[in-house]
């Protein structure tokens, strides 16, 4: 378990939880949902020492489910936000992930994106928020918050660097949180992009044969299931961010601008989320697009070499109709016994066939296609 206290610009890391919270701040204890099943006890009990109310065990179910979707629940002492993080991740997936660790057809950049749920209990001055297991957005966002820390101690304006690194409350940590996990998937478009474009030209390419249909498939119905997980998630941040819009503010200047960035941040992070769904809705769309201009390519090849198939046919059908009438079994015929008959017919045959070759040509019917 990581135990942060944050003191105005001040960020104290320890493994311990503390006996009280801080006179100014707020205290963020971040576990490994199985640090969280194992301690349940300890950390009730140290909930119930520091806020006075311990978890409702509804949420505590929630907390330990990996399959639960981004959700938002309250009751009147903490609200629960469970939001499916947006990760790249470079290893295989764990067994208590939820995530399948079969191999799976899809491109590569689809194989690495997780998609486990993070818990987070938000009281007035504490956070609690349970990650799946060697979480990157809780270590990242760790050493983002000490380094920020070291920062702002140099900093002689503390609220420049308050805005550029530093909460001011436990709600502003999980909204940065939260906005570091969504922000995680938008790094993955160019990767993706490259991708389903690489795809794309081989769909339309004439001198190849698409041959991944299966990893296509895959790939479409990845999409789509992130699309949905977005739509939950966006879901959860909206209600939270209509129960923040019912928070009780006092007169006081600063709690009413730690009031509007709150809301500001949370905006921000919808905004975040719909990039999210407009990039992968875009996606779908040139991939659906890319396909259906790949069979009316083949249709339109197709067309073109049975048009050509046509017009040879009917080049060679008077010629089969000349052959056919010297070859009938009459004992008299024109030119039948003649020396020069042959050549005749084999000229006029060819005239023919020249001709009508010119005829299609005028016409397009054997022209070049542009595939």
């Amino acid at each position: 378990m990581h135990v942060f206290t944050v003191t105005g610009m001040q960020v104290q890391a320890g493994l311990d939880v503390p006996l009280q919270l801080p006179d100014q701040g707020f205290v963020w204890l971040a576990c490994s949902r199985d640090d969280f099943s194992q301690e349940l006890p300890q950390l009730q009990a140290a909930l119930e020492r520091l806020t006075g109310h311990a978890l409702v065990d509804l949420h505590v179910s929630d907390l330990l489910n990996v399959q639960l979707p981004s959700h938002f629940d309250f009751c009147a002492q903490y609200d629960l936000v469970v939001f499916r993080r947006l990760a790249q991740r470079e290893t295989a997936p764990t067994a208590g992930s939820g995530v399948s660790a079969g191999k799976r057809p899809g491109p590569p950049v689809l194989q690495r994106i997780d998609t486990s749920p993070v818990g987070f209990v938000l009281f007035d001055r504490l956070l609690l928020s349970v990650h799946p297991q060697d979480c990157a957005v809780l270590q990242a966002y760790a050493a983002r918050l000490t380094a920020a820390s070291g920062e702002a101690q140099s900093e002689t304006d503390t609220r420049s660097a308050g805005a550029r690194g530093i909460p001011r409350s436990a709600a502003d940590m999980m909204l940065r949180i939260i906005s570091q996990m969504v922000d995680g998937y938008l790094d993955l478009r160019r990767e993706l992009s490259r991708q389903l474009d690489h795809w794309q030209a081989e769909l339309l390419s004439p001198r190849t044969r698409f041959s991944r249909w299966d990893a296509l498939l895959h790939a479409r119905a990845s999409l789509h299931q992130i699309e949905s997980l977005c739509e939950d998630q966006r879901s959860a941040m909206q209600r939270w961010t209509e129960a923040l819009e019912g928070w009780t503010v006092d007169k006081d200047p600063l709690a009413s601008r730690e009031m509007d960035l709150l809301q500001i941040r949370s905006r921000d992070v919808l905004e975040h989320i719909d990039r999210v769904v407009q990039h992968v809705r875009r996606l779908e769309h040139n991939t659906e697009t890319a396909v259906q201009m790949h069979f009316n390519a083949q249709s339109n090849r197709t067309n073109d070499t049975m048009r050509m198939l046509t017009a040879l046919t009917a080049i060679f059908l008077p010629l089969n109709l000349i052959a056919g009438i010297f070859g009938m079994n009459f004992e008299f015929m024109p030119w039948l016994h003649q020396a020069s008959a042959f050549w005749w017919t084999l000229g006029s045959m060819v005239l023919i066939a020249v001709g009508l070759g010119l005829f299609f040509w005028r016409k397009r019917y054997l022209a070049r296609t542009g595939n």
